[in-house]
């Protein structure tokens, strides 16, 4: 028994230096060695200070909307709503959220939503949503832009992201960068 005891106290120890100080102090120097020094890819514009992997609300007309979330776009309190497919409060927010959509988007009908217009990511910040939830919304924007249709899809298509290596994960659009591009369009 004695000799079991000891044995989980040195692997403890072992395992908090390796995972609780080499592994985050391992991490901390990859980061410093990236270009953004472990701080994020931050965009400035319109004298706002964005970043460009955190999800951001937009709610005019004007912009393109993102996922929503269930944290209020909060990165301190990255998460989803916890909530399954079956709860009366999901699915009364997932409802609500179709009805805004359908309600601001002449035309469509509510098998026309992707789901990610009426579902939070996991980390309830994702700033990316698919090239169809974005095209969704481009008569919308040119109406209230007065901008042609055909230049908002082309905007689209410019800021849509291949999957990883051609195959890893779905296209996407970052929907800030999208956004940023959008308020130089004359």
């Amino acid at each position: 028994m004695k000799s079991q005891l000891i044995t989980a106290i040195r692997l403890t120890l072992v395992l908090i230096i390796l995972l609780g100080v080499l592994y985050p102090v391992a991490i901390w120097g990859l980061a410093k060695a990236t270009p953004q020094q472990g701080r994020g890819e931050r965009i400035a514009a319109n004298g706002q200070l964005y970043y460009a992997h955190i999800g951001q609300l937009f709610t005019q007309q004007k912009y393109f909307w993102g996922r929503p979330s269930a944290v209020d776009y909060n990165p301190a309190a990255s998460g989803g709503s916890n909530k399954g497919p079956a709860n009366p409060q999901y699915l009364a927010a997932v409802q609500a959220k179709a009805d805004t959509l359908l309600a601001r988007h002449k035309g469509i009908i509510r098998s026309d939503i992707p789901i990610d217009l009426i579902t939070a990511s996991g980390s309830g910040l994702d700033p990316h949503i698919s090239p169809k939830a974005a095209m969704l919304q481009v008569e919308r924007i040119a109406a209230a832009r007065g901008i042609a249709a055909a230049n908002l899809y082309e905007l689209v298509k410019a800021h849509t992201e291949e999957p990883l290596l051609g195959w890893l994960g779905p296209q996407k659009v970052n929907v800030v960068r999208l956004n940023i591009a959008l308020d130089t369009l004359k």
